[in-house]
């Protein structure tokens, strides 16, 4: 199939072609726009002149940060770029995987194409060639506090295109020279600006906002689809999730969240009385949970894409206008607070679904279902155990999720001789999301294939059938159940957790729109 194009410049880019970039579904682009590519030629003379002149312009003929007030003489200002990028290859941590690396070069790209940086059209268009051709820098995930911009491991893409450190093209790791040389490109030779530019800024936090973000969005489908099983196995009251009762609190997202669960619900011929009249909260207050994620999603959309479309490194150039801009752009705040948000309100899912989980494992909580869901027979009981150590599982990565919450922007170090004084650890916080989205999916998926063992114990004891169910549900149930057969017998369930959780990052599992 015929990928898309993504043209980039100054159009207002959408966090979903980030995705579609990060996930091979379209190819970059510079776009046929001759206003564009002036604004890109003059703000590259416009720096050439002034250096030439003996102008004083930031990190062109002066030293970085603390060291701005060393003169660079003109023998050695071609030079100092390089030297910046090379003295930043000291990045620590897990290498980005292939997915967060496009997102960050495309990131990269999106903001140096606004015209507002001093950097060539050949720049833009081999990072453009980098992203096509999969040739990805290996930037390691850690060295960043989030000003001046997440430089150390932005360095890893100046590197790449200056033909250094390693990259990964083919399916292995090769020399960036090598791989460059593989597919006919020149190793560029940075200009004046050109290091400050690709490295001084937001790229990296603001790529892995749009890929939290986007894993929360379909994250707080699924925990709506997931409550209303657990309801379901557990023959819960459903009046909880009455429209009427919602429009008394009438949050857009909570009543968003309270309708997805009301769908799931419609199982005919199954409730004659709730077993409750109210039932525990972790049941009839879900959808305030799920709510306050589904109400700050659109917010936080506002903000990582107006971070997106920025030009965040420092000076800004306007060669059209002659202007030098100074300033702190490079400063990831508001991607750092709204990754703290956002990694608060995905870790009450996890809480959340690990006492829904407990609840189902629990004969006191349960209403009649088997200890830890067994689905031995008599016979068998005695030495089965069924989804006991799961809920443990279950409930160790809630704890490590919701030990990640405490807010990294508040935990700003003063570094670089004190000129970055104060700083957004917007990285961190970004990252710190990513790793809690990851353990409240192993949350989720246990407490699914959980709520699927309940509901077709329900059916072995004769109280319900597959075409009572609403259709969504059941197609759930039969997809996985083509992978992860009912638990009689106790197994090790750990492959199958691992495939459910290949069929979220897949987003295979339909589920109602927003």
């Amino acid at each position: 199939m015929r990928k898309k194009t993504i043209f980039a410049g100054r159009k207002n880019w959408k966090i979903e072609d980030v995705l579609a970039l990060a996930e091979g579904r379209a190819l970059a682009a510079m776009p046929d726009d001759p206003g564009l590519r002036e604004a890109v030629d003059k703000g590259v003379e416009f720096i050439r002149r002034g250096w030439k002149s003996g102008r004083q312009l930031y990190g062109i003929n002066t030293g970085y940060g603390a060291s701005v007030e060393r003169f660079v003489p003109e023998s050695l200002i071609e030079e100092l770029p390089r030297q910046l990028v090379r003295y930043h290859g000291c990045g620590l941590g897990r290498i980005f995987d292939e997915k967060a690396t496009l997102a960050i070069l495309s990131a990269r790209l999106i903001s140096l194409s606004k015209g507002y940086s001093g950097v060539r059209w050949e720049l833009l268009e081999k990072l453009v060639l980098l992203i096509n051709k999969r040739i990805l820098p290996l930037i390691p995930e850690e060295g960043s506090v989030g000003a001046s911009g997440d430089l150390t491991p932005l360095s890893y893409i100046a590197a790449a295109l200056m033909g250094e450190r390693d990259v990964s093209c083919g399916g292995k790791r090769r020399p960036a020279a090598a791989a460059l040389k593989r597919y006919g490109i020149k190793p560029l030779k940075l200009m004046p600006k050109e290091g400050l530019a690709l490295m001084n800024g937001t790229s990296v936090m603001t790529a892995l906002a749009c890929l939290a973000y986007d894993r929360a969005l379909y994250l707080q489908r699924l925990s709506s689809r997931i409550t209303a099983m657990c309801v379901i196995a557990m023959k819960g009251n459903i009046s909880h999730y009455d429209e009427e009762l919602f429009e008394r609190k009438p949050h857009p997202g909570q009543q968003q969240a309270a309708a997805w669960i009301r769908r799931d619900l419609d199982v005919r011929g199954y409730w004659r009385a709730p077993a409750r009249l109210q039932d525990s909260y972790a049941l009839r207050c879900a959808p305030h949970i799920i709510g306050v994620l589904s109400d700050a999603l659109p917010w936080m959309r506002t903000q990582i894409e107006t971070e997106l479309n920025s030009s965040n490194d420092n000076p800004l150039i306007d060669g059209v206008k002659g202007l030098v801009m100074h300033g702190g752009h490079f400063y990831g705040g508001h991607i750092a607070f709204v990754m703290d948000c956002l990694k608060t309100a995905v870790a009450n899912l996890a809480d959340l679904h690990d006492r829904q989980l407990e609840l189902l494992v629990d004969k006191r909580t349960n209403n009649g279902l088997p200890a830890n869901l067994s689905g031995a027979p008599a016979a068998r009981a005695a030495v089965n155990h069924g989804f006991k150590a799961v809920q443990i599982g279950t409930s160790a990565w809630a704890a490590e999720a919701l030990k990640l919450t405490m807010p990294a922007s508040v935990f700003s170090r003063s570094t670089e001789c004190h000129n970055q004084d104060k700083v957004s650890m917007g990285t961190i916080a970004a990252r710190d999301c990513l790793r809690i989205l990851e353990l409240t999916e192993q949350v989720a998926v246990a407490a699914m294939l959980g709520a699927l063992q309940g509901i077709e114990l329900r059916m072995k004891q004769k109280e319900l059938k597959e075409s009572m169910l609403p259709a969504e549900v059941a197609a759930l149930l039969r997809a996985v159940r083509a992978k992860a057969p009912f638990v009689c017998e106790d197994r090790a369930l750990e492959g199958d957790l691992r495939w459910m959780l290949t069929q979220i990052s897949a987003k295979a599992w339909k589920l109602y729109e927003c």
